[in-house]
């Protein structure tokens, strides 16, 4: 895993116990998963905006806005971008036609 995600992800966990006055990470805890399911959503259409029109740096950053609150509902769900990298890696390799026929829904 890449230094930075494992930087991330220890300080995901240190926010856990935080005051939300202290850290923007501790306010997205306490305000619960819906609050970053929000946060999430609201990325998720600032990326797609910025892909439709703006250049690589908005897009860039855009991006990194998406997965840094996308890790922050991981780490409330008790997971990690370590994860989500087991995931790819037993996923590489597979067609991903014959990946989505064999995922239980």
């Amino acid at each position: 895993m890449s230094e930075i995600l494992k930087k991330l992800n220890a300080v995901l966990e240190d926010r856990k116990n935080k005051v939300s006055e202290d850290s923007y990470v501790a306010s997205l805890y306490s305000g619960g998963i819906e609050k970053v399911c929000n946060k999430i959503e609201e990325e998720s259409r600032e990326l797609i905006h910025a892909l439709q029109n703006e250049n690589e740096d908005r897009i860039t950053s855009e991006a990194a806005d998406l997965w840094f609150h996308s890790l922050v509902a991981l780490s409330m769900k008790n997971l990690s971008s370590n994860d989500i990298l087991l995931e790819l890696e037993r996923r590489f390799g597979v067609s991903g036609h014959k990946e989505k026929e064999t995922r239980n829904t």
